[in-house]
């Protein structure tokens, strides 16, 4: 079986990085991304997705990332549910093993554009 999703989006708001207990790294952020077809008013609507990525990939992430950065996110979709006031809710989520930075930063966002990056660096950290 395969459990494999690839999404291309841009950051809703900056990552949010925190530490288990044990001191693991965690990194969640949330992607918008564009369905491929557009609505009957002609606009495309848009799916906001919840990333987490672990250790090493989520201090990268977290250092480098910001509101409105173009990533990709590969990894396993994981959904859970959750029960509040009688309801049930659905909670999907990507576990995504490599993120890929597909802009540069702007100066007034994380990260520093001059920091001797060529152009074909991916900022690539496998999980």
């Amino acid at each position: 079986m395969l459990n494999h999703i690839i999404l291309i989006g841009r950051l809703v708001r900056d990552p949010e990085l925190r530490y288990l207990g044990n001191g693991t790294p965690v990194c969640n952020f949330t992607l918008a991304v564009e369905r491929n077809y557009t609505n009957q008013q002609g606009e495309r609507d848009v799916d906001f997705i919840r990333i987490v990525t672990w250790r090493k990939l989520a201090e990268t992430c977290s250092h480098h990332l910001g509101k409105g950065r173009l990533v990709a996110a590969e990894g396993s979709l994981q959904i859970s549910k959750s029960e509040k006031d009688g309801r049930i809710y659905t909670n999907p989520q990507v576990i995504a093993n490599e993120v890929r930075f597909l802009d540069w930063p702007k100066d007034s966002q994380k990260g520093d554009s001059s920091g001797g990056n060529s152009a074909g660096d991916n900022f690539d950290v496998p999980f």
